[in-house]
């Protein structure tokens, strides 16, 4: 069951090859606020609530930079992560990530370093940004330094998608960072899933010819119960 909850839906990730598109990724624990961050950037009228979700959730936002409109897709864990893991896809031609912890709960900063380490496996070179969610709630936790972004080099933000603080340059800055990356960096795991993909295609051309009226069933090892 655990698979099935965990499958992605099918999506075209080809559109990200093209100029004006990025794919920006959202990773944290379970309730730190990665959704209602996202919200609060993209939607009047925020309200404050508590809900669990249980599949991929995309968020869709196009904005102007450098005279140049792009597209954005933010991808929102929706529930996933409390398998404490994505699946691969989620990571897929991402161009950024924002990593989220809840300031109210320190376990939630500890697994940083775990999200972290996938990422890296996936998507060894993106930009990645922290963010410290919840501040509203007690403003002198700016004060406190949380040294796992310095140590990592990552850009680090305090945030609340309660009353909006920081919410916008967060975002904006990210947008700004996976546009820069896409333009400027030859990712090498694309390079390889690229060459994976061309091989496939030409391993499936030099094969035999399928008798037409013969079908073969497929199971979905995500779907398997």
């Amino acid at each position: 069951m655990a698979g099935e909850s965990r499958r992605l839906p099918e999506l075209n990730q080809d559109k990200y090859d093209t100029d004006e598109q990025v794919k920006i990724i959202c990773l944290g624990d379970s309730a730190v606020g990665k959704s209602k961050l996202m919200e609060r950037f993209l939607v009047d009228g925020y309200r404050p609530q508590q809900l669990s979700t249980y599949a991929l959730t995309l968020y869709k936002h196009s904005t102007t930079l450098n005279d140049k409109t792009v597209l954005v897709d933010f991808w929102d864990t929706a529930g996933q992560e409390r398998f404490q893991s994505m699946h691969p896809s989620y990571y897929h031609k991402a161009h950024a990530c924002i990593m989220v912890f809840d300031v109210q709960r320190k376990v939630t900063y500890k697994n940083l370093s775990s999200w972290y380490q996938e990422l890296r496996e996936y998507r060894p070179t993106i930009p990645c940004v922290v963010v410290a969610n919840k501040i509203d709630a007690d403003q002198k936790i700016t004060q406190k330094s949380f040294n796992f972004a310095k140590k990592q080099g990552l850009p680090f933000y305090f945030v609340s998608a309660a009353d909006g603080t920081n919410v916008v340059k967060l975002f904006r800055d990210t947008i700004r960072l996976a546009v820069s990356y896409k333009e400027n960096s030859s990712d090498f795991m694309d390079e390889v899933m690229r060459e994976l993909e061309n091989f496939a295609l030409e391993a499936k051309g030099d094969g035999p010819e399928q008798n037409p009226e013969t079908t073969t069933e497929t199971t979905d090892p995500d779907t398997t119960v």
